[in-house]
């Protein structure tokens, strides 16, 4: 396995903030409602085209999915469903009445990141978000599925060299 590679630099970047079970818990709870929180106001704008709809989360999803790509397939194409099937949760909401539909994608959003904020204060670690709040919504929804892979025990290899790169890069910090 390529220990130089994009994907080991995003995920021991990552993980190295997300070490506390309660923070990856909260992540694993957050990251999608926040998804679902964004995605209900997308499924608003939908674009007919010859035999199909299709509508702005979709358009986002397939975005994130590509770029995803280039970092891992197995990881990018979990993503996809898991994606496709909270865009439909969301595309049914979002079909409510707007007050309702927007409030629900209000506290979703803001929910979400509460609880992360939540869970990093208990980490005692500072949020990707507050430094790099671009690359944090980029990759947030691509750890999850990352994290998902750790907790039902998939790929281990690859989480145990990650763990190896947060020590050294640790060690390293501290000479």
């Amino acid at each position: 396995m390529n220990t130089d590679s994009k994907l080991m630099d995003m995920l021991t970047g990552y993980a190295a903030a997300h070490q506390h079970p309660f923070n990856v818990f909260m992540h694993m709870i957050g990251i999608p409602t926040i998804m679902l929180g964004a995605l209900i106001p997308m499924t608003w704008l939908e674009f007919a085209l010859p035999g199909f709809t299709i509508n702005l989360a979709h358009i986002v999803i397939l975005g994130f999915f590509l770029f995803y790509l280039t970092l891992d397939l197995m990881f990018a194409i979990v993503f996809l469903v898991a994606s496709l099937l909270l865009e439909m949760l969301a595309s049914s909401l979002g079909q409510l009445p707007l007050a309702v539909s927007g409030g629900i994608a209000a506290a979703a959003f803001f929910g979400g990141y509460a609880g992360q904020f939540v869970g990093h204060y208990v980490e005692r670690s500072m949020p990707v978000l507050v430094k790099h709040p671009i690359q944090a919504n980029l990759a947030a929804p691509f750890f999850t599925v990352v994290e998902l892979f750790k907790i039902v025990g998939l790929r281990k290899d690859l989480f145990d060299i990650v763990q190896q790169q947060i020590a050294e890069r640790r060690a390293a910090e501290q000479a």
